[in-house]
């Protein structure tokens, strides 16, 4: 056997095999490797939008925290006001009531002073003619005493 006819059968081997591998093998194996490096491009642009979403959702977050903070303390100044508002409110009520429980005492007050001045009224009168009686036993004109003490009743 010939050394150069065994490189030339080699050689042609060889070129068969890589005619046969970049005609057969490459391609599937090209095409596997593009496709891998696609969805690793677009697992690392996902990613990169995930951390921009994740970025922005923060943000709104922050944003939204801080409008429930504001309207909270909106809240608590309103109900703040509220209850002073009903706590003077009451105080006005609270007073009104006691103007007129107390007008009402007067006036109350007022009756029955008025009412024990025509008891005591009365009273003296009846003293006065009972008096009148015992003094003037004698006498027979009882209208005419009664007229005069009538008027001086009227006169208390």
């Amino acid at each position: 056997m010939n050394i150069n006819a065994t490189i030339i059968g080699q050689a042609i081997t060889f070129a068969i095999l890589v005619w046969f591998t970049m005609k057969f093998v490459w391609p599937p194996l090209n095409n596997m490797l593009e496709e891998r490096a696609k969805r690793i491009a677009e697992g690392l642009a996902a990613a990169e939008k995930g951390k921009e979403e994740l970025l922005n959702a923060e943000t709104r977050v922050k944003e939204e925290l801080r409008h429930v903070q504001l309207r909270a303390t909106e809240i608590m100044n309103n109900a703040e006001k509220r209850s002073q508002q009903l706590v003077e409110e009451a105080k006005e009520r609270a007073s009104v009531e006691g103007n007129k429980i107390l007008s009402d005492a007067k006036v109350q007050i007022e009756q029955e002073v008025m009412q024990v001045k025509e008891k005591l009224r009365k009273e003296v009168a009846e003293l006065a003619i009972k008096g009148a009686e015992q003094i003037l036993k004698a006498e027979i004109d009882i209208k005419k005493h009664e007229k005069i003490l009538e008027s001086i009743k009227a006169e208390f």
